[in-house]
């Protein structure tokens, strides 16, 4: 998020100074090292929490095709980066995988024809495709249908467009190029504190994680890109906004396989029904992953906890988020959660044995041995007070901002980096209203569909999608 939103400003204000803090020693250590995360570009084309069933009521895309909206917005920016030479050949950090959808037992597979019917005459999700044809399946991905139980009801979906997108990668090119071009990246530096002088500007307080040396600086505009941490330093700013949020972390893993006679086997990212209790970045997928030029295969993700709202974070991080305004909201969370509760107490006792005998309701031909668990990173999920519950555990991200515009703030998991780009253009909009109009026609050549809806407009939904996949070489 904060190398997408320092890429924006520097492409539409050059002139204006900008400096960066990271706690570590690099970037893209957390949330966005893709070790941290399935790299899914989240389009919407195979997670069925986007379209979840309500009682009879009929099957409503709205949602999905929102989510795919936005990562449309991402993929037209990252493809005029491309041209501008700003960041690397595509393939160092996106490429093509089908997306997938896999379900067992009859309701599901009826959900999921369901969902296809609804889904294959929107413009977005062009070449959908639907069987419950294990032969079919297989040609899609092997792996789900070798030694698979005859007589048990299975379907899927698969879209070949989808993507797995290295965020990490992504982020240490476009931190290269700010660095490149006058931006001020200072890594080993920890933020303490966040003050709003008289003259309304902010006056940073942070130190060297080395030396542990303090200093400040002061600024007219601040974002608060820090993952987990987020909700600490806006609280430290103490903007009326943020009373009443409070987040919950979440850890994972995932088992994770480089045996090439695997790997060959599966080409896709394929996504499955939640269990019950399950947040929905915790919905099971067994995925194609290539960084840095290798392939492997991840499975998961397996909730893990932890208080701390970051991989590197502190053992106190849950307690001291604690504050008067936000502990109802927090209780009400948690007496409304039981299923949330006990989902992470199962997944808890299960060891590496369990774990793998998940993956074989995927794969069944899956071994013990070839498998390895690896830690993901923290989810924080943002508790936030409700005028009727009192508090509601929110799935997604939220953007909080001050009333002044002057800082602002992301908290919250998925979708995450997949519509970071949209998430920052609405930022930009709030908190610079001046600038913004005269901003426009700059916006308009990095996403040339800017302002515009393409799901209305299958001429302009396929023109746009056919550019940026030439562009980022996903035609293949």
């Amino acid at each position: 998020m904060s190398a997408t939103l320092g890429t924006l400003l520097h492409e539409l204000q050059p002139d204006w100074k900008i400096v960066a803090f990271e706690r570590l020693s690099d970037v893209a250590q957390e949330s966005s090292n893709p070790w941290n995360n399935a790299g899914t570009g989240h389009a919407a084309l195979c997670e069925l929490n986007y379209m979840p069933q309500q009682g009879d009521a009929p099957l409503d895309p709205a949602k999905a095709i929102s989510i795919n909206e936005q990562f449309q917005q991402s993929r037209q920016f990252w493809s005029s980066l491309v041209d501008k030479g700003i960041l690397d050949a595509p393939s160092t950090f996106i490429n093509a995988t089908p997306h997938m959808t896999f379900v067992r037992g009859e309701k599901d597979v009826a959900y999921l024809k369901k969902r296809y019917e609804v889904l294959k005459d929107q413009p977005l999700f062009a070449g959908i495709e639907y069987s419950e044809d294990s032969r079919v399946i297989n040609q899609w991905a092997p792996l789900l249908m070798q030694k698979r139980r005859k007589g048990e009801p299975f379907a899927a979906t698969r879209v070949p467009s989808g993507t797995d997108v290295d965020f990490g990668a992504l982020t240490h090119q476009l931190f290269d190029h700010l660095t490149a071009s006058g931006v001020d990246l200072r890594v080993n530096h920890e933020v303490r504190s966040l003050k709003k002088q008289k003259d309304g500007r902010w006056r940073i307080k942070y130190r060297n994680t080395i030396g542990r040396t303090p200093n400040e600086i002061t600024a007219r505009f601040v974002f608060v890109g820090a993952g987990g941490w987020a909700l600490k330093l806006l609280q430290s700013s103490r903007i009326p906004e943020i009373k009443g949020y409070g987040v919950f972390p979440i850890g994972g893993q995932f088992l994770k396989t480089t045996n090439p006679a695997i790997v060959a086997q599966h080409k896709a990212k394929v996504y499955s029904q939640a269990s019950v209790g399950a947040p929905p970045m915790s919905v099971p997928h067994l995925d194609t992953r290539v960084v840095e030029g290798e392939a492997s295969l991840m499975f998961g993700p397996f909730a893990t906890f932890s208080p701390k709202f970051l991989k590197k974070g502190s053992m106190l991080d849950i307690v001291t988020q604690v504050r008067t305004h936000n502990l109802w909201p927090m209780l009400r969370v948690a007496f409304a959660n039981p299923d949330l509760i006990m989902y992470l107490v199962s997944e808890l006792l299960k060891n590496h044995r369990k774990k793998v005998e998940s993956l074989r309701t995927f794969m069944p031909t899956a071994k013990d041995e070839d498998w390895t668990l690896i830690n993901a990173g923290q989810r924080a999920q943002v508790m936030k007070k409700d005028p009727k519950k009192g508090g509601v555990l929110q799935f997604g991200t939220e953007v909080v901002s001050s009333a002044d515009g002057s800082i602002a703030g992301l908290l919250g998991a998925s979708p995450g980096a997949s519509t970071a780009v949209p998430i920052m253009l609405d930022l930009l909009k709030k908190c610079f209203p001046a600038e913004y109009p005269g901003w426009e026609s700059t916006l308009r050549e990095l996403i040339p569909t800017f302002g515009e809806k393409l799901n209305t407009d299958p001429a302009l939904a396929a023109k746009s999608t056919e550019a940026t996949a030439a562009t980022l070489g996903l035609n293949s």
